[in-house]
């Protein structure tokens, strides 16, 4: 018999967080509602969630505070919920590591369809088994990314990136000249069915800079006009 997969519902709203298990326990899914970023940590650990439904205004720990503490540990995946919807709220979530970002009220019936959609590429990217694979890593001269254990190394030296910075600079390098748009990386890294401005994107890219310095043998180019390309020599 195929487990159900686990929701953990973040939400101090009770209303909202009672419509959402049902909608989603219609389509199969074991769910668990938590009032407020505390419990949210602790059930992390106890509930082991396939994936988290994250309101941002809760009582105590807020819900950026949780999504940064999941992601110090593992990468379940997050969706965020809020009422805010500046794009400041959105990027400051996703480059916290968020998967997906929603803003309140949304259709019951699209909030299953991102939920569904951030599990496909959740599954997808998961190793098939836990069979010793191909490492997923690429390496140039001074630099080794890896999607094995998300980490960068820069220089001899441990770089600190949240998922979607690694992830973003990983497909890049793993794509040595070739030239993506903004709409591109946004379709690989966030998803087709993320909504959302393509300067999330020159966001990560900045962030990443910051981070590693261009090198003799490469370095992220922008190709004004169109997008980014990782240059090598």
């Amino acid at each position: 018999m195929v487990s159900k997969q686990r929701i953990l519902i973040v939400d101090d709203d009770e209303n909202i967080a009672e419509l959402i298990s049902l909608y989603l326990t219609k389509e199969c899914f074991e769910t668990l509602i938590v009032n407020d970023g505390e419990s949210a940590l602790e059930e992390v650990e106890n509930f082991n969630p396939n994936l988290i439904l994250l309101d941002l205004m809760l009582p105590g720990i807020d819900g950026y505070t949780v999504c940064r503490e999941v992601r110090a540990k593992n990468q379940i995946p997050i969706i965020m919920l809020s009422a805010k919807g500046e794009i400041f709220d959105k990027v400051l979530g996703l480059e916290m590591g968020a998967d997906d970002y929603m803003e309140k009220p949304f259709d019951s019936k699209e909030l299953v369809a991102r939920v569904k959609a951030v599990l496909r590429r959740y599954k997808a990217a998961a190793p098939a088994t836990e069979e010793k694979e191909p490492a997923k890593v690429v390496e140039y001269p001074d630099l080794k990314v890896s999607l094995v254990n998300y980490t960068v190394i820069y220089k001899g030296e441990s770089v600190d990136m949240p998922p979607k910075e690694l992830e973003l600079l990983f497909f890049l390098a793993s794509s040595p000249n070739q030239v993506f748009t903004r709409e591109q990386l946004l379709d690989q890294i966030w998803g087709y069915d993320y909504v959302g401005d393509t300067r999330t994107v020159d966001v990560h890219i900045k962030r990443i800079r910051e981070k590693i310095n261009d090198h003799d043998d490469w370095r992220i180019e922008t190709v004004w006009g169109i997008g980014y390309k990782f240059f090598t020599v």
